[in-house]
């Protein structure tokens, strides 16, 4: 993709469909003129009376609580330096952003006109009355400092620079582990510390805290080795200034045994790191060039402990691991300040949460067999799953055997069930797909590809990493088109009508012929079906020319699956192929079925689609928790329709009793774990969050799905195929570009499990 193509798409994301990134929605009734006298005059009164006698009460009755000021002056944005407050601002609506998604905090931003150091304190301070807690963000040094320390002397609620110590919390956790990996002393290690800004003086004073010697550091900004015969110097680099004789570099890495990068990129050469002493770790930080790069240094030392801020490789320091669960501890907690206590906890919670076993849902999403504890897994992931249930209990005791919590928690085992409703898994599953695909995409039919939406997705497929696009179509117009798009890879582009494809459709005729010729099918017949592209596409899998296929975007799904069955076909020992849609909602992703094929299954029908469904929800990384749906609960009704799903869990208690799998039960009892549990406490999904739906019919999936999906806005992913030979998933009619871009990783996960089963069956892989 050209710079100025992603320039256009990363304006055209904030400004489309409404500018910006953020927006405030009511969390209220507000419909019936009641709603509105409570809302406001007069009921409004009655909490204001009452935060007036107690300022306490405001946390009970109104939003402070979960709300964060994200605020700048825009002295230190990125790696864009001095823009000014306005042009901050996306970068702090980002910010609050990834509050919401990862700790349902709900942040403010707010841009500050003025690099006075005195007149920006006074404005949060008046400010801060609004807020349960303040993060302070790109500022630049050493102003960030001085700001800091006031605001946190002066304020009571939690305070936090996060280009400060947001890095040095998750460097520290890497570090500790690095550490113990190299089987070195912290207290004995020699670190240099390449950067003398905000982030970097955080960084090295949390390693003195945890037990490095500042003796044995050496800090570096752009004119060199910090020295104390250095005239100027300001006081917070005056405290890691060394005694030694050096100026440069290439004299301080000299047998060191950590090297800290916070400042440019390639900084370190090949020969700096080869003068290192043994079992060197390096954390290369720069953004989004490190200090050295990652397979220069591991191929330079074999023996190095590298880490990174970036994502594309292993050991991201990313800040994203620590500021939005510090403040959902803090917060939870009513804590006055975020100490020195509090961020050592989350230090070691995360180091500790490291050495654990790795939820599958983590190794699926990473592309890896087993994630375990050693040089090249020393933090956790940013997808993993435990770290809103980790890292703020560690910092909510913290506050609490430190004095600052006003509101200590008693229950832990409830706050952790609230934190795992927190957690943000609606949008998970999309990024769990798209990281997935990325690991090793396939080679992915685009049955459709001369109309401009799939082109489109097909592009973002491609320039995304997600998957290596074949497009059908008349060439003249995807060629056309691709121009208009600024699509200009060398990826395949096929009409399967054309002279030029004559020879490939013959013999795909040829072998559809052989499948189907005492099926009523001639030669003649096969022939003509290869000029259709869904027909063409299908033979493409059969025949190993491609790895998978999408398609239906133009066409109703009848039609679409037809040349399907009748080439691909179903899965060995599969009685019907079925079809599954991902909602993604508030309590997290549901996965239903079947949404598209069978009318009326059977019951052994349905216990068949249970057992597909729950298949696919482990191989995207969920623990299935199945409920059959019914109009009735557990024998309430001898009706046929209800005794059906009966059976059919029957069937799965039976047949697969491992499973988590009950009915028939009424959908809001599946999906109410208190109602389900205080009703019907003898069933296996009681205690339990219910995350699959089986349906009893076509009618009732499709109409459920298609309410979710309209009604409350849900993203979906789907209709994805499941019992068929290969991996085809066709779009519902008119399915926009997102959705079309999340079934090619759909089709891509699919392809890269069939190719490790078939490697499993011969012996080369395990899994």
């Amino acid at each position: 993709m050209s710079k100025e193509k992603k320039r256009r798409e990363a304006l055209i994301y904030h400004a489309k469909p409404q500018p910006g990134k953020i927006k405030i929605v009511p969390t209220k009734p507000y419909s019936t003129q009641r709603d509105l006298a409570l809302a406001y005059s007069p009921g409004v009164a009655e909490p204001c009376l009452e935060i007036e006698k107690n300022k306490e009460n405001a946390y009970r009755y109104t939003s402070k609580g979960n709300l964060v000021a994200v605020i700048s002056n825009g002295t230190a944005v990125l790696g864009l330096g001095d823009i000014g407050p306005l042009a901050s601002k996306p970068v702090m609506e980002g910010k609050c952003l990834l509050f919401k998604i990862f700790a349902d905090i709900d942040g403010m931003d707010i841009e500050v006109d003025t690099k006075d150091v005195e007149k920006f304190i006074e404005t949060v301070k008046m400010i801060a009355p609004t807020f349960g807690g303040i993060n302070l963000e790109d500022i630049k040094a050493p102003e960030a400092f001085e700001i800091e320390r006031r605001l946190k002397d002066e304020l009571d609620i939690p305070v936090m620079h996060d280009d400060q110590h947001g890095t040095a919390i998750i460097s520290a956790a890497a570090l500790l582990n690095a550490v113990e990996i190299a089987k070195k002393k912290l207290e004995k290690v020699k670190i240099v510390i390449s950067g003398a800004g905000a982030a970097a003086i955080s960084c090295s004073r949390l390693y003195k805290a945890l037990g490095a010697k500042g003796e044995n550091m050496v800090m570096l900004d752009s004119k060199g080795v910090i020295r104390k015969d250095r005239e100027g110097i300001s006081g917070e680099k005056l405290e890691f200034a060394t005694s030694r004789k050096i100026d440069t570099l290439e004299q301080a890495v000299k047998d060191a045994d950590i090297f800290i990068g916070l400042s440019i990129a390639d900084i370190l050469s090949p020969a700096m790191l080869k003068s290192m002493a043994k079992r060197p770790i390096v954390f290369a930080m720069a953004n989004p060039n490190p200090e050295i790069n990652y397979d220069l240094a591991c191929k330079t030392r074999e023996d190095v402990i590298m880490a990174t801020g970036r994502s594309d490789h292993p050991n991201q320091v990313n800040n994203v691991l620590g500021f939005p669960f510090i403040f959902r501890g803090a917060l939870d907690v009513r804590a006055t300040k975020i100490n020195e206590e509090m961020k050592m906890a989350a230090v070691k919670a995360l180091a500790e949460l490291a050495k654990e076993p790795v939820p599958e849902q983590v190794n699926i999403a990473y592309g890896e067999t087993r994630l375990t504890f050693g040089k090249d897994y020393i933090i956790p992931k940013p997808f993993d799953p435990r770290l809103i249930v980790e890292i703020p209990p560690a910092v909510a005791k913290a506050a609490m055997d430190s004095g600052v919590a006003k509101a200590p928690i008693d229950d832990w085992e409830a706050y952790r069930e609230t934190l795992m409703q927190r957690s943000g898994d609606d949008n998970k599953v999309m990024r769990l797909l798209m990281n997935r695909a990325k690991i090793d995409p396939k080679k992915i039919v685009f049955a459709e590809a001369d109309n401009l939406d799939v082109l489109k997705a097909a592009q973002i497929a491609y320039e995304e990493g997600i998957a290596h696009p074949v497009l059908l179509g008349k060439v003249e117009v995807i060629k056309e088109l691709m121009e208009e798009l600024e699509f200009d890879a060398d990826v395949p582009v096929i009409d399967p009508n054309a002279p030029e494809s004559s020879e490939k459709r013959l013999h795909y005729a040829t072998q559809y012929w052989e499948n189907r010729k005492r099926k009523g099918s001639t030669l003649h017949n096969a022939k003509s079906k290869m000029r259709e592209r869904n027909y063409f596409g299908a033979m493409m899998l059969l025949e190993g020319d491609a790895d998978g296929m999408i398609s239906g975007q133009t066409r109703a799904f009848p039609s679409a699956v037809k040349p399907i069955f009748e080439v691909i076909g179903r899965s060995t020992n599969v009685r019907n192929a079925a079809t599954v849609h991902i909602m993604n909602t508030k309590r997290g992703p549901l996965f239903l079925a079947d949404t598209s094929i069978n009318i009326d299954p059977a019951a052994e029908e349905i216990a068949e689609i249970s057992v597909m469904t729950a298949n696919l929800a482990s191989a995207f990384g969920f623990d299935p928790v199945i409920a059959l749906l019914s109009y009735a609960n557990f024998g309430s009704s001898n009706h046929p329709h209800a005794t059906k799903v009966a059976k059919a869990v029957q069937i799965l208690h039976e047949n697969h009793p491992e499973m988590v799998v009950d009915g028939e039960i009424q959908t809001d009892f599946a999906l109410n774990k208190e109602l389900h549990q205080s009703q019907f406490p003898f069933s296996k999904l009681a205690g339990k969050k219910v995350n699959t739906l089986i349906f009893p019919n076509l009618e009732a999936a499709n109409i459920t799905y298609k309410l979710l999906k309209e009604l409350n806005k849900a993203d979906s992913i789907g209709p994805i195929m499941l019992g068929l030979r290969k991996p085809v998933h066709l779009l519902q009619l008119g399915a926009n570009v997102n959705e079309m871009v999340n079934m090619t990783a759909v089709a891509v996960i699919d392809a890269q499990e069939r190719e490790k089963r078939r490697k499993a069956k011969q012996g080369t892989v395990k899994i």
